[in-house]
């Protein structure tokens, strides 16, 4: 990676549909830049509050602001107030900008108005869009399974219309005949600038993309057009819950074995509900941790719970942040957590839980706060 030859900040947004890894892979590429002697600050972004991804980042030691209540096009002023914050505190040298999972139209409403008006600042990077390959399959009709209704899946070919470079992410998770097939299907129906295949996770791959984003500049081209009422109809009918919940016991508790039999609870109950999973997530942090944080991640209904975090000793008291999301009524997800909770204490004997905090809705419609159809 070469060295910003410029006193601008390098701004770097990575998105892509809810479950495809966006918050692994932007841990990785700041414990790159770290590594490599760049300061570096990260923005998260989400509908409601108490951010799974924010928890993790922040147990990493990054600096990370977080923007709740909205995506990044509606609340343009609070990213661009993060970033201040951020600079205030460590000047970061490179931004990186996670959006909402479920938002589009990144570009016309984010990149074009920070060229615009803050263009002495910032020097922006082309926009990458993850895909995770199953997920991604499904939606192109490569393969039969679980899968969104069609104005969900308006969003989320939308994400990659408007991509400078497609990174399919857990390419592992194919073999080469299926790693071709969805490779040449994004070509043919996107025609990215680049197409990268990588693992966040085992850290395949991601030299290549790396190199590129940090060191290409956005070229400017005309912004796709978006239908705001089918992106708000698909946004809809996708139900968001974050919760908190505390946790206690005399007896000490395995954290990885707690947070599985949590997520096969919940996914159990939407299974039966044919709720659609589109990321289900969740962190337990010790009280007495030090920092420490376990992290569990659940993408998809037919797919098994993964734990990206682990903690080296047993626990007798901590904190879950739970991160919800599903093609859903709000109100299903809500249901299957409190059920989950309730069932910990007969899996886990001793065990005491108290729900602290419990938000479940439907994002509002999207009202860009600017929207460019030329940087």
């Amino acid at each position: 990676m070469k060295t910003n030859p410029t006193s601008k900040a390098r701004y770097i947004m990575i998105g892509g549909f809810l479950g495809a890894g966006k918050t692994t892979s932007v841990a990785r590429l700041a414990e790159r830049l770290t590594s490599a002697g760049r300061r570096v600050g990260l923005i998260t972004n989400d509908q409601g509050s108490e951010l799974v991804d924010t928890a993790m980042l922040r147990s990493k030691g990054f600096a990370t602001e977080e923007i709740s209540g909205g995506c990044f096009c509606c609340r343009f002023n609070s990213l661009v107030d993060a970033a201040n914050h951020l600079a205030a505190d460590t000047r970061p040298e490179v931004f990186i900008a996670e959006p909402v999972g479920s938002c589009t139209d990144l570009v016309a409403t984010v990149t074009y108005p920070l060229r615009r008006m803050y263009g002495e600042q910032y020097q922006i990077a082309p926009l990458s869009v993850l895909v995770d390959p199953v997920r991604a399959r499904r939606v192109l009709g490569l393969e039969s399974g679980g899968n969104f209704s069609e104005k969900v899946r308006y969003i989320y070919r939308k994400q990659l219309e408007e991509a400078d470079f497609i990174v399919i992410n857990k390419a592992d998770l194919l073999d080469p005949d299926q790693r071709a097939e969805l490779r040449a299907a994004l070509i043919a129906e996107f025609a990215p600038e680049q197409i990268f295949e990588v693992s966040a996770r085992t850290g395949s791959g991601l030299d290549e993309w790396f190199s590129a984003v940090v060191d290409a500049e956005q070229v400017a081209r005309k912004v796709m057009a978006v239908d705001y009422d089918v992106y708000a109809d698909g946004e809809a009918l996708l139900g968001w819950l974050n919760a908190t919940v505390n946790l206690g016991t005399d007896t000490p508790f395995n954290a990885a074995e707690l947070m599985r039999a949590m997520a096969e609870n919940v996914q159990g109950h939407l299974n039966e509900q044919t709720a659609e999973i589109a990321h289900f997530k969740m962190t337990l942090s010790p009280d007495d941790g030090f920092a420490e944080t376990a992290v569990m991640n659940l993408v998809r209904n037919d797919f098994i719970p993964e734990l990206s975090q682990e903690l080296d000793e047993p626990v007798t008291s901590g904190q879950l942040i739970i991160n919800l999301r599903a093609e859903a009524d709000p109100s299903v997800l809500a249901e299957s957590i409190e059920q989950a909770v309730a069932n910990l204490p007969r899996q886990f004997p001793g065990l005491t839980t108290k729900i602290d905090h419990l938000e479940h809705f439907k994002p509002g419609r999207p009202t860009p706060t600017h929207r460019l159809e030329k940087a």
